[in-house]
């Protein structure tokens, strides 16, 4: 198979889809790789070491849409990509298109094969593709939330560690999942004084026995989100329903139970955000304010680390390119549960339901299109 890797394009987006080890690989079983000029300088990764590994070299993203049988990016296509893609052509990357119903009718306009990252899922529930980017975004949550409340950001002026004498700032992170755990690892290893919320009862007993003693792991529902909100200094949002929207669970009222100055960082935000007053912002104009709080709300948070974001996630999307190339996505599916839940539209059909759902858009089960 021809597999073309595209420098991404989203504002100050410096991951690449491929490293020169997984070239190597790729050309060892028998597949040709075409890179974008300088698609890997962000991440640390020259043209000159793709070639070393066997890639091309192609000078544009037009030709590679033009030639290659499965495009890999990092971050979605953007709407100046939206001509480019080709009918039948699988394009393998994070869409969250619950969150963006332009994009979504782009590419079923396209008919392409649109096989997400973020919804390919073993039989356990776990999103192994979304899980590294998860931990990247959970711990630079508290690294970006703490910066802002310097009041050179117009932040409360609060260290979250605190010093000898003064009280350490309080963290409350809504939902117990990847990033949440990732999150509220960092807030207590810091010194804060963490509240970490979930729903699920049994994921509680577990981030209970397993979390630092400055971690109370709660119940999550909005009377005890209210009741933290007036003590929070940062928040982290961190709810994922995998394919879907998330569930807005911070309300524009209750941005009045925060001090003026508190810090709302809504990793949720590529997923529609879990902040009713959330938008989504770029690394280069990173934060906003609403009534007095200040929301950072980046959707491309590991983008700002590179280096280690892209080694993590090549990590965890080479096994699955690879089976995609040997197999080519119809046998790969059949052959792949967990692949097969990363196909979210083929052909003009949308085949997950969560994004289906979103839009009110008729659901096609994989099965029936395959």
């Amino acid at each position: 198979m021809k597999i073309g890797v595209l420098k991404e394009i989203k504002t100050k987006e410096n991951r690449v889809a491929m490293t020169p080890a997984g070239v190597e690989q790729m050309v060892s079983h028998g597949h040709q790789v075409c890179i974008e000029t300088t698609a890997g300088e962000g991440s640390g990764f020259s043209d000159d070491a793709y070639v070393g590994a066997g890639a091309e070299i192609i000078a544009t993203p037009g030709a590679i849409y033009d030639t290659c049988e499965m495009v890999m990016k990092v971050k979605e296509p953007l709407p100046v990509e939206y001509d480019m893609i080709r009918e039948g052509q699988i394009v393998f990357t994070y869409f969250h298109f619950a969150a963006a119903e332009e994009l979504t009718r782009a590419v079923i306009a396209s008919k392409s094969i649109a096989i997400a990252y973020e919804t390919v899922e073993t039989a356990d529930g776990h999103l192994p593709l979304l899980t590294p980017m998860s931990e990247v975004a959970g711990r630079m949550a508290i690294q970006e939330g703490s910066k802002y409340l310097e009041k050179t950001y117009g932040g409360k002026g609060v260290l979250l560690s605190g010093i000898p004498g003064v009280t350490p700032g309080t963290v409350v992170v809504v939902g117990g999942g990847i990033v949440g755990t990732n999150a509220a690892k960092v807030a207590c290893g810091l010194g804060a004084k963490v509240y970490l919320l979930d729903t699920n009862l049994e994921r509680l007993r577990y981030l209970s026995d397993v979390m630092p003693k400055n971690c109370f792991a709660l119940m999550s529902n909005p009377t005890t989100i209210r009741e933290l909100l007036s003590e929070a200094d940062l928040v982290i949002g961190a709810v994922l329903i995998p394919g879907a929207q998330a569930p807005r669970l911070v309300t524009r009222d209750m941005l009045g139970l925060m001090k003026k100055g508190s810090v709302i960082v809504d990793v949720a935000i590529d997923q529609g955000g879990c902040v009713e007053t959330a938008r989504p912002t770029t690394h280069d104009e990173p934060i906003f304010e609403v009534d007095g709080i200040i929301h950072y709300c980046v959707a491309n948070m590991p983008g700002a680390v590179s280096m280690t974001s892209t080694l993590g996630l090549t990590n965890a999307t080479l096994p699955y390119a690879l089976t995609l190339a040997d197999k080519g996505y119809k046998i790969a599916a059949r052959q792949n549960p967990d692949l097969a839940k990363g196909i979210n539209i083929i052909n003009g059909k949308v085949t997950y339901k969560g994004v289906a759902d979103a839009f009110d858009m008729e659901y096609c089960p994989l099965d029936s299109v395959l």
